[in-house]
């Protein structure tokens, strides 16, 4: 495969033709969450080219009513509740284990309004329990009941309801099926990963397979990769100095359709920047946490694909109504004989955006 049929069939396999919500989700495998909205929340960002008519904060909405779970894998996102099974039992993280060793009684009291309460929402339980403020994991200021909701999560004593606002509400975790063998884990979480983000490098797997750190089975993962490999189920390849692997069922196709999209930050097929740049050949950055004197492509920049190239990124802004999207290009805006046709599926993105928002204004360039 030539590194153009690789960037071809990278675009093509992330953006099949829509669905719905559900069925979104589990061909996905994984969807990521982050809580900026700029102008929407990465999840909707990602789940708008992937689902018919989606609109901002359905997944939010529907959630209740899915086969859905929110739980972490390489980071935290939502699954489908059938993988589980590749979830537990686990390991908890030193802070997290620490945290709860330290405040037994209020693991304690926290269990038994689980069990006592259709659900718990974080100022509910710290109006009943009050156990003060905490640092969390970022520098910032928690409850200690809000910790402990979300290390029972992590644990796998709670699980996510629902939200409010974006807050999560919690309840008793369902009880789980007998543990699976490590190695069938193992594989389960092979595929998953690479499902989700196939064409990927070899040592792309392996670093997001360390960045799951205690939550994966103690298996020799290489070992399984290779496994998976000789059976037949991936293709392994090395595609302009760089090991890839991908489905062995599945080829590039002839050719891409010309539209324009706008990626989330972690969209599937930008996420890992590493072959972002072997695809494209240009750094993108995630510049949200960046001082704002030193961004170069701004604070929530979202890549722009345009056919199989990403060729830049834009910032969107929502004032009063109007929408407004600012552009910038790696190399150059396309020129003639591309122009007109860049320009109108630019056009329709704007429209598919405003439609996404709910905007009832107008969209500016």
């Amino acid at each position: 495969m030539t590194l153009a049929e690789l960037r071809r069939y990278a675009v093509a396999r992330a953006f099949p033709p829509p669905t719905d919500l559900l069925s979104a989700i589990r061909r996905l495998g994984y969807l990521q969450a982050d809580p900026i909205r700029a102008p929407a929340r990465a999840q909707d960002l990602i789940l708008r080219h992937r689902v018919a008519a989606y609109r901002v904060d359905d997944l939010e909405r529907h959630y209740p009513q899915l086969p859905l779970i929110e739980d972490m894998l390489h980071n935290y996102g939502f699954f489908p509740d059938e993988h589980r099974l590749l979830l537990y039992p686990r390991m908890l993280a030193p802070r997290w284990r620490e945290f709860i060793d330290q405040h037994a009684a209020l693991r304690r009291s926290v269990l038994r309004y689980l069990s006592d309460q259709e659900e718990a929402h974080p100022r509910e339980l710290e109006k009943r329990l009050g156990a003060g403020a905490r640092v969390n994991g970022w520098g910032g200021a928690s409850t200690a009941t809000t910790l402990m909701l979300e290390a029972l999560h992590r644990e796998g004593r709670a699980r996510v309801s629902r939200r409010d606002g974006g807050i999560r509400i919690y309840a008793a975790a369902h009880p789980r099926s007998p543990a699976r063998a490590p190695a069938w884990r193992a594989d389960g979480l092979i595929r998953l990963i690479i499902n989700l983000y196939a064409p990927l490098p070899q040592r792309s797997l392996m670093r997001v397979i360390s960045m799951m750190g205690t939550y994966k089975p103690d298996v020799d993962y290489g070992k399984r990769v290779d496994l998976l490999v000789k059976r037949g189920e991936y293709r392994r390849d090395t595609v302009d100095g760089l090991t890839y692997l991908w489905p062995a069922n599945e080829t590039p196709p002839e050719d891409c359709a010309n539209d324009v999209r706008l990626l989330a930050p972690f969209d599937p097929l930008v996420w890992d920047r590493s072959r972002f740049e072997h695809l494209w050949g240009w750094p993108y950055r995630f510049e949200a946490y960046t001082p704002a004197p030193k961004r170069k492509l701004g604070y929530y920049a979202l890549p722009m694909l345009w056919r199989d190239q990403v060729i830049g990124w834009a910032n969107l802004s929502l004032d009063r109504g109007t929408l407004t999207i600012q552009s910038g290009y790696a190399t150059q805006k396309p020129r003639r004989p591309y122009a007109a046709a860049f320009n109108n599926s630019l056009r329709d993105e704007a429209e598919r955006f405003r439609l996404f928002l709910a905007v009832s204004g107008p969209v500016h360039f």
